[in-house]
């Protein structure tokens, strides 16, 4: 077990990298969506590091609204009810009541690049990101309200101390409108049992004495949940979040940008650089890489990013170069395409209709399903 670390410290620079992609030694990292974005090419989201002073001088403001809202860089997307919501950079929610056909821009309280969404229920639905910031919706997305941010950030600034190191948050999970789970880098492990009154800071539960970042969490039927972070770590709780078992014998050594539970008891897929799959079909115990060629034939090696599993069974996974990944077989195999325009993807879901709603470096766009298999 650890105690929670102090957020401020100097900046070092973590630089090498072997061979795999993997870092050669542990010190400071951009987040890790950033991290794979620029591994793509697509684009850089800013420096993960303020000066204390400049942070001190920030002030929470509303993201501005934006025809161009829903064609920005959008990292996420969930479904409440009949409605689709996506998130991303400059505060930007936007939303669509006809599968994608038109989007709206939501009313939210703050400017920073918003990370993962998920949605409890219908109505109520949480966005979490940069600067540690947790973000409740009631209405189905269209209003949102802040309900924590980095405490550091509130604190007196000593101009002669070290920077304040930033802490994004990388996603959220909910198991009903009350207990949530919010987690990110450095091991930041946040929990909510009153659906986001008061939100707790629990790292101390996992065993990361590294304070290594975390990047993904999902529910596995009839197992529990599995959190997935950078250099291989992975960590599963039978509990649903009362506690947690360090998993030891890792399929690799490379960060884990993506996992996903797959309708089946016990099977989960996590995912990362270079086309890294791995499938699990008892919780962890063992793991099995997922073989993944291009419609080529050669092995696919783009860096996956998000994704996961849609309501009727399907799997989709996205990632850098505009590659499309699906499954209707709970992830044994996948039909493999890279879209022609090969821009970057960061998350994606199935929708009831055929169609596949993708987020990444423009905003939103939809392709039919079919256009895997035709690929």
């Amino acid at each position: 077990m650890r105690k929670p670390c102090n957020w401020r410290a100097p900046f070092v620079a973590r630089t090498d990298l072997n061979a795999s992609g993997n870092y050669l030694k542990k010190g400071f990292s951009l987040s890790a969506l950033t991290q794979a974005v620029m591994l793509s090419g697509m684009m850089a989201l800013g420096a993960a590091s303020a000066h204390a002073a400049d942070v001190a001088e920030e002030s929470v403001q509303p993201a501005i609204k934006s025809d161009l809202a829903a064609h920005t860089l959008l990292v996420d997307a969930a479904v409440a009810g009949d409605r689709l919501v996506a998130v991303g950079s400059r505060g930007h929610i936007v939303y669509s009541d006809d599968q994608g056909k038109t989007w709206t821009q939501a009313n939210v309280p703050v400017r920073q690049l918003l990370t993962a969404v998920y949605f409890a229920d219908d109505k109520n639905g949480w966005a979490v990101g940069h600067d540690s910031l947790i973000l409740h919706t009631s209405d189905a997305g269209a209003n949102w309200e802040m309900q924590y941010r980095d405490p550091e950030l509130d604190q007196p600034i000593d101009p002669e101390g070290p920077s304040l190191l930033e802490r994004p948050l990388m996603d959220v999970w909910f198991k009903n409108a009350n207990t949530g789970f919010a987690i990110g880098a450095y091991g930041t492990f946040l929990r909510t049992d009153d659906g986001g009154k008061t939100w707790e800071d629990r790292s101390y539960d996992i065993d990361n004495p590294d304070g290594f970042h975390y990047n993904a969490i999902t529910a596995v039927k009839g197992a529990g949940l599995m959190l997935a972070g950078e250099m291989g770590t992975l960590y599963r709780s039978p509990d649903f979040g009362d506690t947690w078992e360090t998993l030891t014998d890792l399929p690799y050594d490379g960060s884990w940008f993506g996992a996903s539970g797959t309708g089946s008891d016990n099977v989960v897929l996590v995912w990362g650089l270079r086309g890294n799959m791995f499938r699990s079909t008892d919780f962890g115990d063992t793991w099995e890489q997922v073989e993944l060629l291009t419609p080529n034939n050669g092995p696919l090696e783009a860096t996956l990013l998000g994704g996961g599993l849609s309501g009727d069974g399907k799997l989709v996974v996205v990632g850098a170069g505009g590659v499309v990944l699906s499954s209707t077989d709970g992830g044994n195999s996948f039909d493999v395409m890279t879209r022609p325009d090969r821009i970057a993807l960061a998350s994606a879901k199935a929708l009831g209709d055929g169609e596949l709603l993708l987020v990444g470096q423009h905003g939103v766009a939809t392709m039919p399903a079919s256009a895997l298999k035709a690929h």
